[in-house]
C-alpha cells in the first residue's frame, strides 16, 4: 500500500445518523447554523479526495515501483526534481522485480568513465612499451629498435626505417681505400666493408678519402658499408698504443658524449637512421673486473644514446673479453646491450653461429660478425690491400648521401646477391 493513501480512520470524520430519540427535522427547514457545517463537512471531504488521489504525470516524474512503496525507490533527491528522473530504470520504467533500486545520490553507473572515453589514457599499471629497456640485445628484427622517447629529440619507432641487412663475406682495412681500388675489388669475393668513421682511438684518423662522396660513390657500385667507431678504450686495454685513449673516472657522461658524436660523424658522411654504428673496443685483460665494469658503463651509455638518436648500436671485440663480457651480461639480463655483435677470433674459417662463449641463440637472426682472420694481404684487379676478414649476416648502412655525390661508376647490383661467406 502506498504511503499517500492513509487509512480511513485518519481521514475526516463520516456524518453519522441521529440517533432514534433525537428529533427530525424537514430537510426544508434545516437548524440555523447547520448550512454552514455541511459545507465544513464537504469541504473537508474534498480536500481528503484530492489529497488521496494521484500526482499528475509529468515528463520528469517517473513512475512509481512496481516492486513495492515509495520508501523502495526513494525519496527525491535534495538536488531538486530533475535528478530524480536520471534514475537508471529497466526498459519497462521500473527496477527489476526483487531488486534495490538504484540510489540517487549515487553516479550514474551507464555514465562513460572518461579514463575509458579516452584512447590515450593511460593504464598505470602497464609496462612502458616506449622505454629502450623494452629491446632485447641478441634478437634484433627489423624495425624493433626502440629510442627513448622520453628525451625530446629522439626518433620515434614510426619514423624510422626497417635496418637492411646483409649476409656475405666481408672485409676491413685501416683506411678508406679510393675509388679505384674499390671498383677493381668488385671482383673480390667481399660484398661488404668496414670504415673506420670516427673515434679518438682509430689507428689511421686522417681517412682522407672517407667523404660524403666516397660513402655515395661506395654504396652505388654494390658495396655494403659497416660503419666503426673506435673512441675510448678499456683502462686495461692490451694494446700500449692505445692506453692513452683509456676510458675516464666518468664512464656513463664519456660514453653518452661520445655515442652522440658518432651519430654526427655518421650522418656527416650520409650515413642514415636505423644505420648500424660498430664500436670497436680492443682486446683488453681478463680477470680485471674493475676495468671490465668501467668497460661496460661506457659501452651501455653509448648504446643508450645511439639508439636515442636513431642508430643501432653494435659492438666489435675480442671473443675472449669484450664479447666474453657481454654474453655473461646478457646471460645475466642487463639492460642496454648491443644490438649487433662483432666478434674477433682468427681461426682461418668462419664460424658465425658456432662461437664458443655465444650461446646458440644470442644475437640471432641478423645480428653476427666474425672477424676469423686478420692481417691478411690480398689482391683483386690489380690492387692489393691488407685486411681482415669477415662472414656475417647483420644490418649496414643505410646510405642517405644525396646521388650528386655519387661519382660516375656503372656498376650491376646484382654482384652482391652471390656472395656469400
Amino acid at each position: 500500500m502506498s504511503t499517500r493513501t492513509p487509512p480511513a480512520s485518519e481521514g475526516a470524520p463520516a456524518l453519522v445518523p441521529a440517533p432514534p430519540s433525537a428529533p427530525t427535522r424537514p430537510r426544508s427547514a434545516p437548524p440555523p447554523g447547520a448550512r454552514a457545517v455541511v459545507a465544513a463537512v464537504l469541504v473537508a471531504l474534498a480536500g481528503t479526495a484530492l489529497l488521496n488521489g494521484p500526482p499528475p504525470a509529468t515528463a520528469r516524474t517517473a513512475p512509481e515501483s512496481a516492486a513495492g512503496p515509495e520508501s523502495a525507490a526513494g525519496p527525491e533527491s535534495a538536488a531538486g526534481p530533475e535528478s530524480a528522473t536520471t534514475r537508471s530504470l529497466t526498459p519497462s520504467g521500473s527496477t527489476a522485480p526483487g531488486s534495490t533500486a538504484p540510489d540517487p545520490t549515487a553516479p550514474d553507473p551507464t555514465a562513460a568513465d572518461p579514463t575509458a572515453a579516452d584512447p590515450t589514457a593511460a593504464d598505470p599499471t602497464a609496462p612502458d612499451s616506449t622505454s629502450a629497456d623494452s629491446t632485447t640485445p641478441g634478437s634484433t628484427t627489423p624495425g624493433s629498435t626502440t629510442p627513448d622517447s622520453a628525451t625530446p629529440d629522439s626518433a620515434t619507432p614510426d619514423l624510422l626505417a626497417a635496418p637492411v641487412h646483409f649476409a656475405g663475406k666481408a672485409f676491413d682495412t685501416c683506411e678508406a681505400p679510393s675509388l679505384t681500388v674499390m671498383k677493381a675489388w668488385l671482383a673480390s669475393p667481399y660484398g661488404a666493408v668496414g670504415i673506420y668513421f670516427g673515434g679518438r682511438g682509430r689507428g689511421c684518423p686522417v681517412q682522407k678519402e672517407l667523404t660524403p662522396s666516397w660513402v655515395a660513390s661506395a654504396h652505388a657500385m654494390g658495396w655494403r658499408l659497416l660503419p666503426l667507431f673506435v673512441g675510448s678504450q678499456a683502462p686495461c686495454v692490451d694494446s700500449l698504443a692505445k692506453r692513452k685513449y683509456a676510458i675516464g673516472s666518468t664512464p656513463v657522461t664519456q660514453g653518452t658524449k661520445e655515442g652522440g658524436d658518432a651519430v654526427r660523424a655518421a650522418k656527416a658522411l650520409g650515413i642514415g637512421t636505423s644505420s648500424p654504428l660498430y664500436l670497436d673496443i680492443e682486446a683488453y685483460q681478463r680477470g680485471d673486473t674493475n676495468c671490465a665494469a668501467t668497460t661496460l658503463s661506457f659501452v651501455r651509455a653509448w648504446n643508450r644514446e645511439v639508439r636515442r638518436l636513431g642508430y643501432l648500436p653494435g659492438f666489435y671485440s675480442s671473443a675472449d673479453t669484450g664479447v666474453r663480457d657481454m654474453e655473461t651480461q646478457r646471460r645475466a639480463g642487463t639492460k642496454d646491450l648491443p644490438e649487433v655483435m662483432w666478434f674477433a677470433r682468427w681461426r682461418g674459417q668462419p664460424a658465425l653461429l658456432t662461437e664458443s662463449v655465444l650461446q646458440p641463440q644470442a644475437w640471432t637472426p641478423h645480428a653476427r660478425i666474425h672477424q676469423y682472420s686478420g692481417n691478411v694481404t690480398e689482391t683483386y684487379g690489380g690492387r692489393t690491400l691488407a685486411i681482415d676478414r669477415n662472414a656475417m649476416d647483420a644490418p649496414v648502412a643505410r646510405v642517405t648521401a644525396p646521388a650528386r655525390f655519387a661519382a660516375r661508376v656503372p656498376v650491376p647490383l646484382s654482384f652482391v646477391a652471390s656472395r656469400r661467406p
